[in-house]
């Protein structure tokens, strides 16, 4: 087994950069004399490396982010770049530098985690839980013809995002602090978008504040407009955002945009013919995963009234026997005598990834016992449900 360091930024250039290239891009790739160009948007990063007499057999980074947890915003460290040199892969490189990465992001004061699986299977032995991918809608410009003819409050503003990043970025800090499972870039990174200048944005506005925003490229004349996350505060924002591309019904074929995936296109006009997909598949086009790193992510949020005792098994992280108590409305955690005291209370067994799919409203609690991540009776799962109600986080940041 080799040696784990952390590598500071320029050694990325022969070691990490080389290694996500061969794992996530065509290979051999033709980008190596553009590594040094990217160097910026990683200067925040934690990257480790595992290494033995000189070669570095593998690397995993984490990006300080932030995320909004049933309106909480806290610390999120998003996992990227986890590549493994070809002939060192399936001798536990990943695993141990996981195990530092995250022992170091926690103690950081980092309470959440995210990434995007190359397999979920092994990350949920990390205690990592599966979260809803962003659906993509296709249709025709055409079926957009009657919000032509509709009177909206507002207007719609339209730049090149490298002159108009600064209200794009107002508006995701406004979207992370209002959406349960949002989650931004630090400015670091995400102002790669803005050198970039790739897109053409687009912005909903009402009273000269942006209630909506998307950004967007066009591949070809009567070819495709291709849109990113559509982002809007209300239904008007967003029929702004379409009214827009109605109006290019003679230019392209179809429109793509990137929803939520508790948004419904196909209830957003009477004839609208619309194609929703949401693809997973390995490799390469996995959902996001997510897990509670600390107990601390879950003290004072907002909460159903409900008391049930928890006891945390099998994880490096998560621990220990905790009254979770949500009857004043704000979530409370208490342990020692607390839970001894409590016996009367219904008790559920979880798993770090039981517990993180409760927080972030993936799963219900008798879900979270059909996949092996806990035991919960019915009357501990009915005080979880109100604890923890069902909701539908979007990550939106693609890392």
């Amino acid at each position: 087994m080799g040696a784990i360091r952390r590598i500071s930024s320029e050694e990325r250039l022969t070691t990490s950069f080389v290694l996500s290239a061969y794992a996530f891009e065509a290979s051999p790739s033709r980008r190596v004399d553009e590594f040094p160009r990217y160097l910026p948007y990683h200067e925040g990063n934690r990257t480790l490396i595992v290494e033995a007499e000189g070669e570095t057999l593998a690397a995993a980074t984490s990006i300080p982010m932030r995320q909004n947890l049933r309106g909480a915003v806290l610390p999120m460290a998003g996992v990227a770049g986890v590549a493994t040199h070809p002939l060192a892969r399936r001798q536990g490189h990943v695993r141990t530098l996981l195990h530092q990465l995250l022992d170091e992001v926690r103690e950081e004061g980092h309470a959440l985690t995210a990434l995007y699986p190359f397999r979920p299977s092994f990350y949920a032995r990390f205690g990592y839980v599966g979260l809803p991918k962003p659906r993509t809608v296709t249709f025709s410009p055409a079926d957009l013809a009657p919000l032509l003819r509709a009177e909206l409050p507002g207007e719609v503003g339209w730049e090149r995002i490298g002159t108009g990043y600064p209200a794009w970025r107002e508006f995701t800090e406004r979207c992370l602090r209002e959406r349960h499972g949002f989650a931004v870039f630090p400015d670091y990174r995400d102002v790669r978008l803005r050198d970039d200048d790739d897109r053409w944005l687009l912005t909903a506005r009402v009273d000269g504040a942006v209630t909506g925003a998307v950004t967007y490229r066009i591949d070809d004349h009567g070819g495709e407009l291709i849109a990113d996350d559509l982002l809007f505060t209300d239904p008007y924002a967003r029929s702004l955002l379409l009214q827009f591309f109605a109006r290019h019904v003679d230019q392209v074929e179809r429109v793509s945009v990137r929803l939520a995936a508790d948004e419904l296109p196909e209830l957003w006009l009477t004839d609208l013919a619309v194609h929703v997909q949401a693809l997973t598949a390995r490799p390469g086009s996995s959902a996001p995963m997510g897990r509670l790193l600390t107990l601390d992510a879950l003290s004072g949020l907002p909460a159903g009234p409900g008391r049930v005792r928890v006891e945390l098994t099998d994880d490096r992280w998560l621990a220990g026997t905790h009254l979770l108590d949500g009857t004043t409305g704000s979530l409370e955690l208490r342990g020692g005598t607390a839970t001894a005291t409590s016996t009367s209370v219904p008790a559920a067994t979880l798993t770090a990834a039981g517990l993180s799919a409760l927080a972030y409203g993936v799963l219900d609690p008798i879900e979270v016992q059909l996949r092996g991540l806990g035991q919960v009776p019915a009357d501990a799962a009915a005080e979880l449900r109100r604890i923890f109600p069902r909701q539908v986080p979007y990550l939106f940041a693609d890392f």
